[in-house]
């Protein structure tokens, strides 16, 4: 078959960038945290323009003038203290068809192209106008795949427009030297090309010019739910966690039991469910995507990629993928949601190191399920739908994948959960939940002074009731120099 000019250009770009991926192993960071303050990320974030590396494409002569700027740099500081960690792949055995997928993307892009014909295709030049030059004011955060730059275009073209007209959108730039690579940005293009749903990040268009690869997306203003979790002041509402649950279920539904070829996400994570303007849920970052097996096939058998604390263990384990290794991880994010932790986070005490782990004895128990909720909430969720999300983690996270809900039940399950009213913080056994934690935390901090542990107790002889703001978490609601102190 002879090759069209973009599809030849595809191909040699392809084979160029091989070599790349085969001889360089690099840590994964796409959405992750790293161990540095604020200011640290920023000054991280402006070097990468200074060096013209990763987050600015070669072709992109950044202005003289934005050298004294300061860089809007989403923050990155997280409590874990490591980043998101890959799956480490499958020795070179158990890997299957790593290069036959390379070998065959070059093949098949001007079919995946054509189908994603839909698509508007930008000009480099465009999309650097867009972004005003890629200036660092533009950047919205940066990943494996390379920076997110935010920029304004045409409501139905590709022309740049002035900032705050027009069509506001995020412009994903590949980083040559990132671990996803040009395959994963045609799996990006192919998946999100085809794919419509209310939940999933809409792909506006591309740029393939020369050795530039670009995607341009709707932009999504409340940011990723991981930023709600763990970088906010102040925590999200219960309601408003069961909304983004049953939006990002949805959206996985969709993949697994709706779409014309189904799909497997393989990268499910609290980073990559971005928020609108009114908290719906959509998936972004289909770079792992993978077609579901068909036929009688059971499994896809494929190089282990995802990230630590999330990738289903059968997954990690044989390298064998399919949707119930999804449901796993959407059930990690989901008791990420329901108790303001991270799925992984080594600042934890001993044995609190993942989440999963940590939190799987209380899933089940009626009366013990309270102590996995955001103590941040102070009492503001509702006791029927905690308990039943609980048991949907419960249910998602089985050591046996076939025991694993299917996301429609998943759906089905947190339809109702929504607009419960039955809050906590009036039940009598929270309340005396509340008051043995401040009471337990109260001792530990004192054996910790050398101080012998004692209770304490107000009139009557009764335990004194206080707000957790004052125990080990203190509260965002009230003023705090160090609000996300523990």
């Amino acid at each position: 078959m002879v090759l069209g000019p973009e599809e030849a250009k595809l191909a040699a770009w392809e084979g160029s960038k091989e070599g790349i991926g085969k001889n360089k192993r690099r840590k994964k960071t796409r959405g992750g945290g790293n161990n540095n303050t604020k200011g640290e990320e920023t000054t991280g974030c402006w070097m990468k323009f200074r060096l013209m590396g990763g987050c600015v494409p070669s072709r992109a002569k950044v202005d003289n003038s934005i050298s004294s700027a300061t860089t809007h740099c989403e923050s990155k500081s997280t409590n874990d203290g490591s980043r998101d960690q890959p799956v480490a792949p499958l020795a070179s055995g158990s890997t299957t068809g790593s290069n036959a997928e390379s070998n065959s993307s070059a093949s098949k892009v001007g079919e995946e192209l054509k189908v994603s014909s839909q698509l508007r295709k930008f000009t480099f030049s465009d999309l650097k106008s867009a972004t005003r030059n890629f200036r660092p004011e533009s950047l919205l955060g940066e990943g494996g795949f390379g920076c997110v730059f935010k920029g304004w275009i045409e409501e139905n073209g590709t022309a740049p427009v002035k900032p705050g007209t027009g069509l506001t959108v995020a412009v994903k730039t590949l980083n040559h030297d990132g671990l996803q690579g040009h395959r994963e940005w045609l799996a990006e293009v192919n998946y999100l090309g085809e794919l419509q749903h209310p939940n999933l990040v809409k792909l506006i268009g591309y740029c393939i010019e020369d050795d530039q690869r670009l995607l341009v997306y709707e932009f999504m203003p409340r940011g990723s739910l991981e930023n709600h979790l763990f970088r906010r002041a102040l925590p999200l509402p219960w309601s408003i966690r069961m909304k983004i649950a049953l939006g990002a279920a949805k959206g996985l539904a969709f993949l697994h039991e709706e779409a014309e070829r189904p799909v497997i996400y393989r990268d499910f994570k609290s980073s990559n469910v971005l928020l609108d303007v009114d908290y719906n849920a959509k998936l972004s970052d289909f770079g792992l995507a993978k077609d579901a097996p068909d036929g009688d096939k059971t499994h896809v058998s494929t190089r282990v990629m995802g990230t630590y604390g999330y990738a289903a263990p059968e997954y990690v384990m044989t390298g064998h993928l399919t949707s119930k290794s999804d449901v796993y991880s959407y059930g990690v994010v989901l008791l990420e949601m329901m108790t303001g932790r991270r799925s992984m986070d080594k600042n934890r005490p001993n044995g609190e190191h993942n989440l999963v782990e940590w939190a799987r004895p209380n899933l089940r128990e009626r009366r013990r399920f309270y102590r996995l909720i955001d103590p941040r909430l102070e009492g503001n969720f509702s006791i029927k739908g905690a308990q039943k999300a609980s048991q949907l983690a419960h249910a998602c996270l089985s050591r046996d994948p076939k025991a694993r809900p299917l996301m429609s039940e998943v759906v089905e399950v947190l339809k109702p959960l929504i607009n419960l009213k039955d809050m906590a913080s009036s039940s009598y056994f929270f309340q005396t939940m509340q008051t043995e934690r401040t009471m337990a935390h109260s001792n530990s901090v004192g054996a910790r002074n050398g101080m012998k542990p004692q209770g304490s107790f107000g009139r009557n002889g009764q335990p004194p009731t206080r707000s957790l703001s004052h125990g080990a978490h203190a509260s965002p609601y009230h003023q705090s120099p160090k609000p996300n102190a523990r």
